[in-house]
């Protein structure tokens, strides 16, 4: 049985490079993988979906090898990221150089990104390195212009459903690009909804709605809740929670809200940078991360207006209302961010 199902995932896969050949990444062999890394000499990263390696082509072009981990891989992932990263050609996206199929072996090649994941620079750990707010508010206008290229600039709309600071890559000029589109899905731009099996994501940075339909459709807005969520986590450095112990019952965004509505300037831990711009930043991306995660679609703004907003001087954005209400007074969905979730969450099950 399990190997009917490797060999099916095999065929499956077989097919689709079939169809994808005439498009641009390059196939490679498992030899090539061994050859351009160097026989897998420098890891530079590892999780769930495997392990990544340092390499360099024959012209001397740095690269990323994503090995994957295939003891769960059924072909689809491993489709959905070649087949959406083929489609994409954007600044702030990060390119699908080649792939390879190898029998089960199976591997990603992207052009390599010196200065690695936006979470190592913005990830409270004691040893938080300072990239300067000038530079953060660059890099959150970088990430939004990448996604409105997803949900708009494509001949198919294509949503994440994984926006998070591990997710996005920056190069050596820490110009930030969008990656892993493992999750992704392609619709139609007309397309106002989606259904889904299940709920796709990473806990903290998922939607309400992807885990209940009480808070409307799945849709594009469901990556910019995402979004909202990154944007707070560059204004705190921290993942999704405060550190100090007089905030440790708060739910970190909440505390923002609060203490924006009261008027306070946020003190942000570990912060040196106190000049009046400064401020200004850290205000303007806490105002628009708190409009980002409205509970409800309908109230987040659209990928469009966030620009807007992100370019904009800061001195014009108002509070949105408040965004941790639940639609359900019985139910606490407060605790959807806080990593925890009720009982009552009716979890979406439509047929692809």
């Amino acid at each position: 049985m399990h190997n009917k199902k490797k060999m099916q995932g095999q065929l499956k896969i077989e097919k689709f490079l079939q169809d994808y050949k005439a498009l641009k990444p390059s196939r490679y062999s498992y030899a090539d993988i061994k050859k351009v890394t160097n026989n897998f000499k420098d890891m530079i990263g590892q999780g769930g979906y495997g392990v990544v390696y340092k390499g360099k082509l024959s012209n001397d072009v740095l690269v990323a090898v994503k090995i994957l981990n295939n003891a769960k891989e059924n072909g689809d992932e491993f489709i959905n990221e070649v087949g959406t990263m083929g489609k994409i050609h954007h600044v702030n996206v990060v390119r699908l150089v080649g792939y390879c199929a190898d029998g089960v072996k199976r591997a990603l090649v992207y052009e390599f990104m010196q200065n690695k994941s936006l979470d190592k620079f913005i990830s409270f750990d004691g040893k938080k390195k300072s990239l300067g707010w000038e530079k953060l508010k660059e890099i959150a206008l970088g990430i939004a212009k990448g996604i409105q290229y997803l949900h708009q600039g494509c001949d198919q709309q294509i949503l994440h459903f994984d926006i998070k600071p591990h997710n996005v890559l920056l190069d050596s000029n820490f110009l930030p690009k969008i990656s892993d589109f493992g999750l992704a899905k392609l619709c139609s731009k007309e397309q106002s909804a989606i259904s889904m099996t299940i709920a796709r994501g990473t806990i903290g940075y998922i939607a309400p709605e992807v885990f209940s339909r009480n808070f409307g459709n799945v849709s594009y807005r469901s990556d910019i809740y995402s979004f909202g969520m990154l944007l707070l986590d560059m204004v705190g450095g921290r993942k999704n929670a405060p550190q100090d112990e007089d905030k440790s019952d708060a739910y970190f965004p909440e505390w923002i809200y609060k203490s924006l509505d009261r008027g306070e300037e946020l003190e942000i831990q570990n912060e040196h940078e106190a000049d009046e711009n400064s401020k200004k930043i850290i205000n303007k991306l806490s105002i628009v991360g708190l409009w980002c995660i409205q509970w409800h679609p309908s109230n987040r703004p659209s990928m469009k207006v966030v620009l807007q907003m992100l370019e904009g001087d800061g001195n014009a954005l108002t509070l949105p209302p408040y965004p941790f209400a639940s639609a359900d007074p019985t139910t606490n969905m407060g605790t959807v961010g806080r990593v925890t979730f009720t009982s009552s969450l009716e979890i979406i099950s439509e047929s692809e």
